[in-house]
């Protein structure tokens, strides 16, 4: 199935507004960054704790590095994505420290950008996200 996701060109990121649904049916919004240089999707942990997919104990004393970098350290396995109008189930994400002032939840990288065909039209302000199955 085809989707466009319209974005703001002109910001300095592409921002996302998407969901995700634990192992108990709840399903929550969560902003994301558009990250084509990442290799994984990464999740904060912060947001991940305040959902309750991730307890205290679980998340280590760590220092994240100096500049727009994101401390990871583990992994979870989100049991249903929903984003650009595409879902996938038990997908694997990377747990990370994330500044909060950068005010996004996780990055979207290239192993979600990998399950479809993805057209980034910068032009237009859209993203067209096709399953390989269509």
């Amino acid at each position: 199935m085809q989707h466009i996701t319209v974005f703001n060109a002109h910001r300095h990121h592409i921002y996302l507004k998407s969901t995700i649904t634990d192992s108990n049916g709840v399903t929550q919004y969560f902003r994301a960054v558009l990250d084509t240089g990442a290799p994984r999707s990464e999740f904060s942990d912060r947001f991940l704790r305040t959902i309750g997919m991730l307890h205290e104990d679980d998340i280590p004393k760590i220092d994240i590095p100096t500049g727009l970098q994101t401390g990871k350290y583990g992994s979870i396995t989100i049991p249903c994505l929903e984003c650009m109008g595409q879902i996938l189930t038990n997908f694997k994400v990377t747990i990370s420290k994330f500044e909060e002032h950068w005010g996004v939840d996780a990055l979207i990288g290239l192993d979600f950008f990998r399950q479809f065909r993805v057209t980034i039209d910068y032009s237009a302000g859209q993203i067209i996200t096709e399953s390989f199955a269509s």
